[in-house]
């Protein structure tokens, strides 16, 4: 097992990361608070999890070991495999996901895509109890800095597509949530709306 990856970040996408370890480029898959955190082109440290199918070993990487754990714990349960759990871990923070599981928030799990009635129902039955004893080491992730609009518009929908959805679909929902929200969102803002309101 592969318990963390320390070089220089390459490349830096809202879906994933490439970073260069003495000449050696790691492909890793992250979620939207990791993104947020991430500098380019500096030295970083993600904690990472070996994925190994018949067919890919898919690195997933986490800026914090609170959030490596949650996502180890979701991917645990039956029907949540590793892209959803990054999902969610995109569309709710660590403590979010937390409270809605201690809490038993059926709705606030349900609304991340791709998570339905029953999945949600089991997350929280299966994890409220470790989710209690567990003290979570909470890192605070720092903000992403703020670029242009459209940058930030087409690194979005760049992500969504990534994820899975129409491109005409996420274009009408990002235009619809920049309505909304405004134009001084950030990448991980304009993701995380578009996810909720799937």
């Amino acid at each position: 097992m592969i318990a963390y990856i320390d070089g220089k970040l390459a490349y830096k996408d809202p879906t994933y990361v490439i970073i260069d370890v003495n000449g050696i480029g790691y492909q890793i898959k992250i979620s939207l608070s990791t993104y947020s955190s991430l500098p380019t082109g500096e030295r970083c440290r993600l904690h990472t999890y070996l994925h190994i199918k018949e067919d890919a070993h898919t690195l997933y990487g986490f800026t914090s070991v609170a959030e490596k754990e949650v996502f180890l714990h979701l991917i645990s349960i039956s029907g949540v495999g590793p892209n959803t759990g990054l999902m969610i871990l995109s569309s709710l923070s660590v403590e979010e996901v937390q409270q809605a599981i201690i809490r038993e928030d059926v709705r606030t799990i349900q609304h991340v895509k791709g998570i339905g009635a029953k999945t949600a129902q089991r997350i929280i039955l299966e994890l409220k109890d470790k989710m209690k004893k567990e003290a979570f080491a909470t890192d605070t992730l720092a903000a992403p800095a703020a670029s242009t609009y459209n940058t930030n518009r087409a690194e979005a929908l760049s992500a969504l597509v990534t994820l899975g959805f129409a491109k005409n679909v996420a274009e009408k929902t990002l235009d619809a949530i920049i309505k909304r929200e405004g134009r001084d969102l950030s990448v991980e803002e304009l993701i995380k709306f578009a996810l909720k309101s799937s």
